[in-house]
């Protein structure tokens, strides 16, 4: 699909030269801040269970790197978890985010444009967890939601949408809000 369908058209609007230019994903990141972990301790892996159910392999447990005192957290206590996706799973991952996870979110209309960082990468947040049909809602515990960072490798962020709508992205077409 990349090759036939994309990469023309990202050359003809973009006017590259060689076909390398052409943005391309490079990898999806999961996070989870597990701030609950302080009081539960059965809470970092419920969160481990979850990611490594939706992504298809082990996640990492990120642990503190200093002490904050504010919120009561110590020097090497875990915090959170993390996963990153490239290649096969990846692109398999972003067809089941596209095709069966977005359209399951109640009232959904599309999702935001606004959440690019400056640098062609995309971040998404998700609210609740079974959006994804791998979860069962009798097995969790609570809705958690998470952060997916879509990292690609174009040079701005004008490229990096484009690329994100060619590939099925369903962003808002017209975002004006009304106040």
């Amino acid at each position: 699909m990349y090759r036939q369908d994309i990469m023309p058209k990202m050359i003809e609007e973009f006017g590259y030269k060689s076909p390398m230019q052409v943005p391309k994903l490079q990898k999806v990141v999961f996070n989870v801040g597990v701030g609950e972990s302080l009081t539960n301790s059965n809470a970092i892996e419920s969160v481990v269970r979850m990611i490594s159910t939706i992504s298809g392999q082990k996640p990492v447990v990120t642990k503190a790197r200093n002490s904050l005192a504010g919120f009561k957290i110590r020097e090497g206590m875990s915090i959170g978890v993390m996963a990153t996706l490239r290649s096969k799973r990846m692109y398999e991952f972003v067809d089941r985010l596209i095709n069966v996870a977005l359209p399951r979110i109640r009232d959904f209309r599309g999702i935001p444009t606004k959440s690019f960082d400056g640098r062609g990468n995309y971040s998404l947040g998700i609210n609740e967890q079974v959006i994804f049909p791998e979860i069962d809602y009798a097995q969790i515990d609570k809705l958690r939601s998470f952060q997916v960072t879509v990292v690609t490798s174009a040079k701005s962020d004008q490229e990096a949408l484009r690329l994100l709508q060619l590939m099925g992205f369903p962003f808002i077409q017209n975002q004006n809000r009304q106040n």
